[in-house]
């Protein structure tokens, strides 16, 4: 059996496969079909300053081969999240990351400092939602503004910082650089792409926040392509994610450049594929003589 076990950032990962934001919770709902140690670790719910009640319903709709979304990093607060989730998360045998989100610059550091005081072994800045009225997207969307806000968080942040990136952007892989110029131990992408429907019968947008973020299978190509391209630009760890539902998809977002991988919408269709693909994995590296999953990571030939 091959050696799952990954380092990002100089923490020890079990295994490559981390649950995304936004579509675990803070696991709870999860534990009751497995051990969260299924996971090799878990960034939690998308977290701010306060209480956010998120955004007004309808909020989350199908599309072709995914989901929609506008949920509006709905939480119940950094200071909820420390004194009432972390010391169960932390009993669970999984690294964990904070998944930190902000509508200002000094939100995103007072984040960072309060989080950094505590037993979460990464945070994960939250650069890229798509679907709120402020903050997150913003920032998210040019060099500039991705180098200003990691160079800001980076000197209150003691644990592993991840810059989350969002695919909304027209060159990808130097928005990655200026985060790990900036100080960023590991990027994470893609978040999701902005979306919309539209219902043919009323002719109002399916989403009550009119657009959201686009998630899924249906996303998968492009979320390869991105990941190729900054692992080519960048020497820090790169976590992929962006419609993995199944281990073939697990081990091309790999090859593609992914040190580690993050699932989110496939969990709601089938929560127990984490299982299943960490089961895929040992298979295809076994039959592959392979001894470590590492071996995979950006060993896609394009000549």
């Amino acid at each position: 059996m091959a050696d799952l076990g990954v380092n990002i950032a100089g923490v020890h990962f079990n295994n490559p496969i981390i649950a995304a934001s936004g579509t675990i919770g803070f696991g709870h709902e999860y534990g009751e079909f497995y051990p969260l140690s299924v996971f090799g670790g878990i960034s939690c719910k998308g977290t701010t300053l306060k209480e956010r009640p998120g955004n007004p319903p309808p909020r989350i709709a199908e599309t072709p081969m995914g989901m929609l979304n506008a949920v509006g990093l709905q939480n119940p607060g950094v200071e909820h999240f420390i004194e009432k989730e972390l010391p169960w998360l932390t009993q669970q045998n999984t690294v964990i990351i904070a998944n930190a989100a902000g509508s200002t610059e000094s939100d995103y550091c007072k984040m960072a400092e309060i989080l950094s005081d505590t037993d979460v072994d990464m945070i994960e800045l939250n650069i890229s939602c798509p679907n709120v009225k402020e903050g997150g997207v913003q920032f998210g969307t040019s060099v500039r503004s991705v180098a200003s806000v990691t160079k800001a968080v980076r000197k209150y942040c003691k644990k592993p910082l991840i810059i989350k990136l969002s695919p909304n952007v027209s060159d990808i892989a130097s928005i990655a650089k200026s985060a790990e110029a900036e100080g960023a131990d590991a990027v994470s992408l893609i978040n999701t792409l902005t979306g919309m429907r539209i219902d043919i019968n009323t002719r109002k947008p399916i989403i009550k926040n009119i657009t959201g973020g686009m998630s899924g299978p249906a996303v998968f190509p492009v979320a390869v392509r991105m990941v190729w391209q900054v692992k080519n630009a960048v020497s820090i760890p790169v976590i992929g994610m962006g419609g993995i539902a199944k281990w073939q998809d697990a081990v091309e977002m790999m090859m593609a450049g992914a040190d580690a991988i993050q699932i989110g919408t496939a969990l709601f269709g089938d929560p127990y594929c984490p299982i299943k693909i960490a089961d895929g994995l040992n298979n295809y590296l076994d039959s592959h003589n392979m001894k470590s999953v590492t071996e995979l990571t950006h060993t896609v030939v394009t000549d």
